[in-house]
């Protein structure tokens, strides 16, 4: 039933389907019933067929603004990424979201919020990364050694008493 709705609904079709029950000699009431819709939206279809003719009940979704970047700079997205941070002035070859919303302004004269840049790398399948914070003066081999000679030590054991029970 569900999916009949959306069908019939995807092009307009309950609109349509409105105007042949109308034609046939059905009631507003009664066609507002069978499509599950109001009387006031039955009526408001009607009176655009007549007006406007049957074509004006096709579905017209809202335009919304126009994208500022268009499908060829977009295509070009994923072969500007592929240079790598380090060809755009970046430290290291992680692309972060403000990376890219300023290279792409940089490039293509488009500029989002690093917010929207991540929506369309998403839809091009592609993804950015957060750069993971280290000190540069870190040293591995002392973590490592830490971990495997001091961390079992100071690892808490579960005591026999706080152990959790069988029951």
């Amino acid at each position: 039933m569900k999916q009949n709705k959306q069908l019939l609904e995807g092009k307009g079709g309950r609109r349509r389907r409105a105007w042949e029950l109308h034609e046939q000699g059905w009631k507003q009431k009664d066609i507002a019933a069978a499509l599950g819709v109001s009387k006031g939206a039955v009526s408001q279809w009607l009176t655009r067929a007549r007006t406007q003719g049957v074509e004006a009940l096709r579905r017209h979704p809202a335009p919304g603004r126009q994208p500022k970047v268009s499908p060829e700079q977009l295509a070009q997205v994923p072969a500007i990424l592929a240079k790598g941070a380090e060809a755009f002035g970046f430290g290291g070859q992680v692309w972060t979201t403000g990376r890219v919303a300023a290279v792409m302004k940089r490039e293509l004269g488009v500029s989002y919020h690093p917010s929207h840049w991540s929506r369309l790398l998403r839809s091009l399948k592609q993804s950015v990364q957060k750069p993971v914070q280290r000190a540069s003066q870190r040293d591995e081999v002392a973590i490592k050694r830490w971990k495997d000679e001091q961390w079992p030590a100071l690892k808490k054991k579960p005591s026999r008493k706080s152990a959790p029970s069988s029951l």
